[in-house]
């Protein structure tokens, strides 16, 4: 036990170093591809026949690495693909880093989660999953803009919920913000500037209200899943 609490401790640091060793050896091709979706499109259409395969392989990292935005290759799989298949290539890398962060917490353990987010927030994730309307609140949660979806696949894999029941509620709830990127990446790409430009406007005014009453929506949502 003591060996596996270590081995938590340390599994997800270890992650990240790898990572940003792999990002500083790469940090000038890496800041060019991330700082825009018009960048990250060029690069991804270089990789060929390949590009529907990269971009999978971007979106599910993307899941892991929690910092790192997701919304930039959302929009860029819109513009590359279409809003169909962009779409649809979002919601595969989407879930399957959904899936690693779920497994690896239910592998790792709570000392896993709790070295990655503060350990009161990891334990209210776990008191809402065993309320009775633990389905509808988790989905709510991911539906509402601006509010941290990480920690919910992170804690969810601690929980006795399956696995293809917090798949199904966290793409259902994403579905329409991974849509509506593709819609703006697709709207951009045939210059169809107002559409892109008020499908901007109206998400990040959601994004904004989530962000700054995300505490009161939180505390609501966990209230909700706890009555009679």
């Amino acid at each position: 036990m003591k060996a596996k609490k270590i081995l938590s401790l340390l599994a997800f640091p270890s992650l990240i170093l790898f990572l940003f060793l792999i990002g500083f050896i790469f940090r000038e091709q890496l800041l060019g591809i991330f700082s825009s979706p018009e960048k990250l499109k060029v690069w991804i259409s270089s990789t060929g026949i390949r590009a529907p395969l990269v971009f999978i392989a971007v979106q599910t990292v993307q899941v892991i690495v929690f910092f790192i935005p997701g919304e930039i290759p959302q929009v860029a799989g819109g513009y590359l693909f279409g809003v169909w298949l962009g779409s649809i290539l979002s919601v595969i890398g989407i879930a399957l880093g959904s899936i690693v962060d779920f497994l690896l917490s239910r592998l790792m353990g709570v000392p896993f989660a709790h070295a990655l987010f503060k350990r009161d927030k990891v334990e209210k994730v776990r008191k809402i999953a065993k309320s009775p309307r633990a389905k509808l609140v988790f989905f709510l949660f991911f539906l509402i803009p601006g509010i941290p979806k990480d920690i919910l696949c992170y804690a969810a894999g601690l929980t006795a919920m399956k696995l293809h029941i917090f798949l199904l509620l966290s793409l259902l709830g994403r579905l329409p913000g991974i849509a509506g990127s593709a819609l703006m990446g697709d709207a951009a790409a045939g210059k169809r500037w107002i559409l892109a430009g008020s499908i901007l406007v109206i998400s990040t005014i959601l994004f904004i209200l989530g962000y700054f009453f995300r505490s009161k929506i939180q505390n609501m949502l966990e209230r909700f899943s706890t009555w009679d």
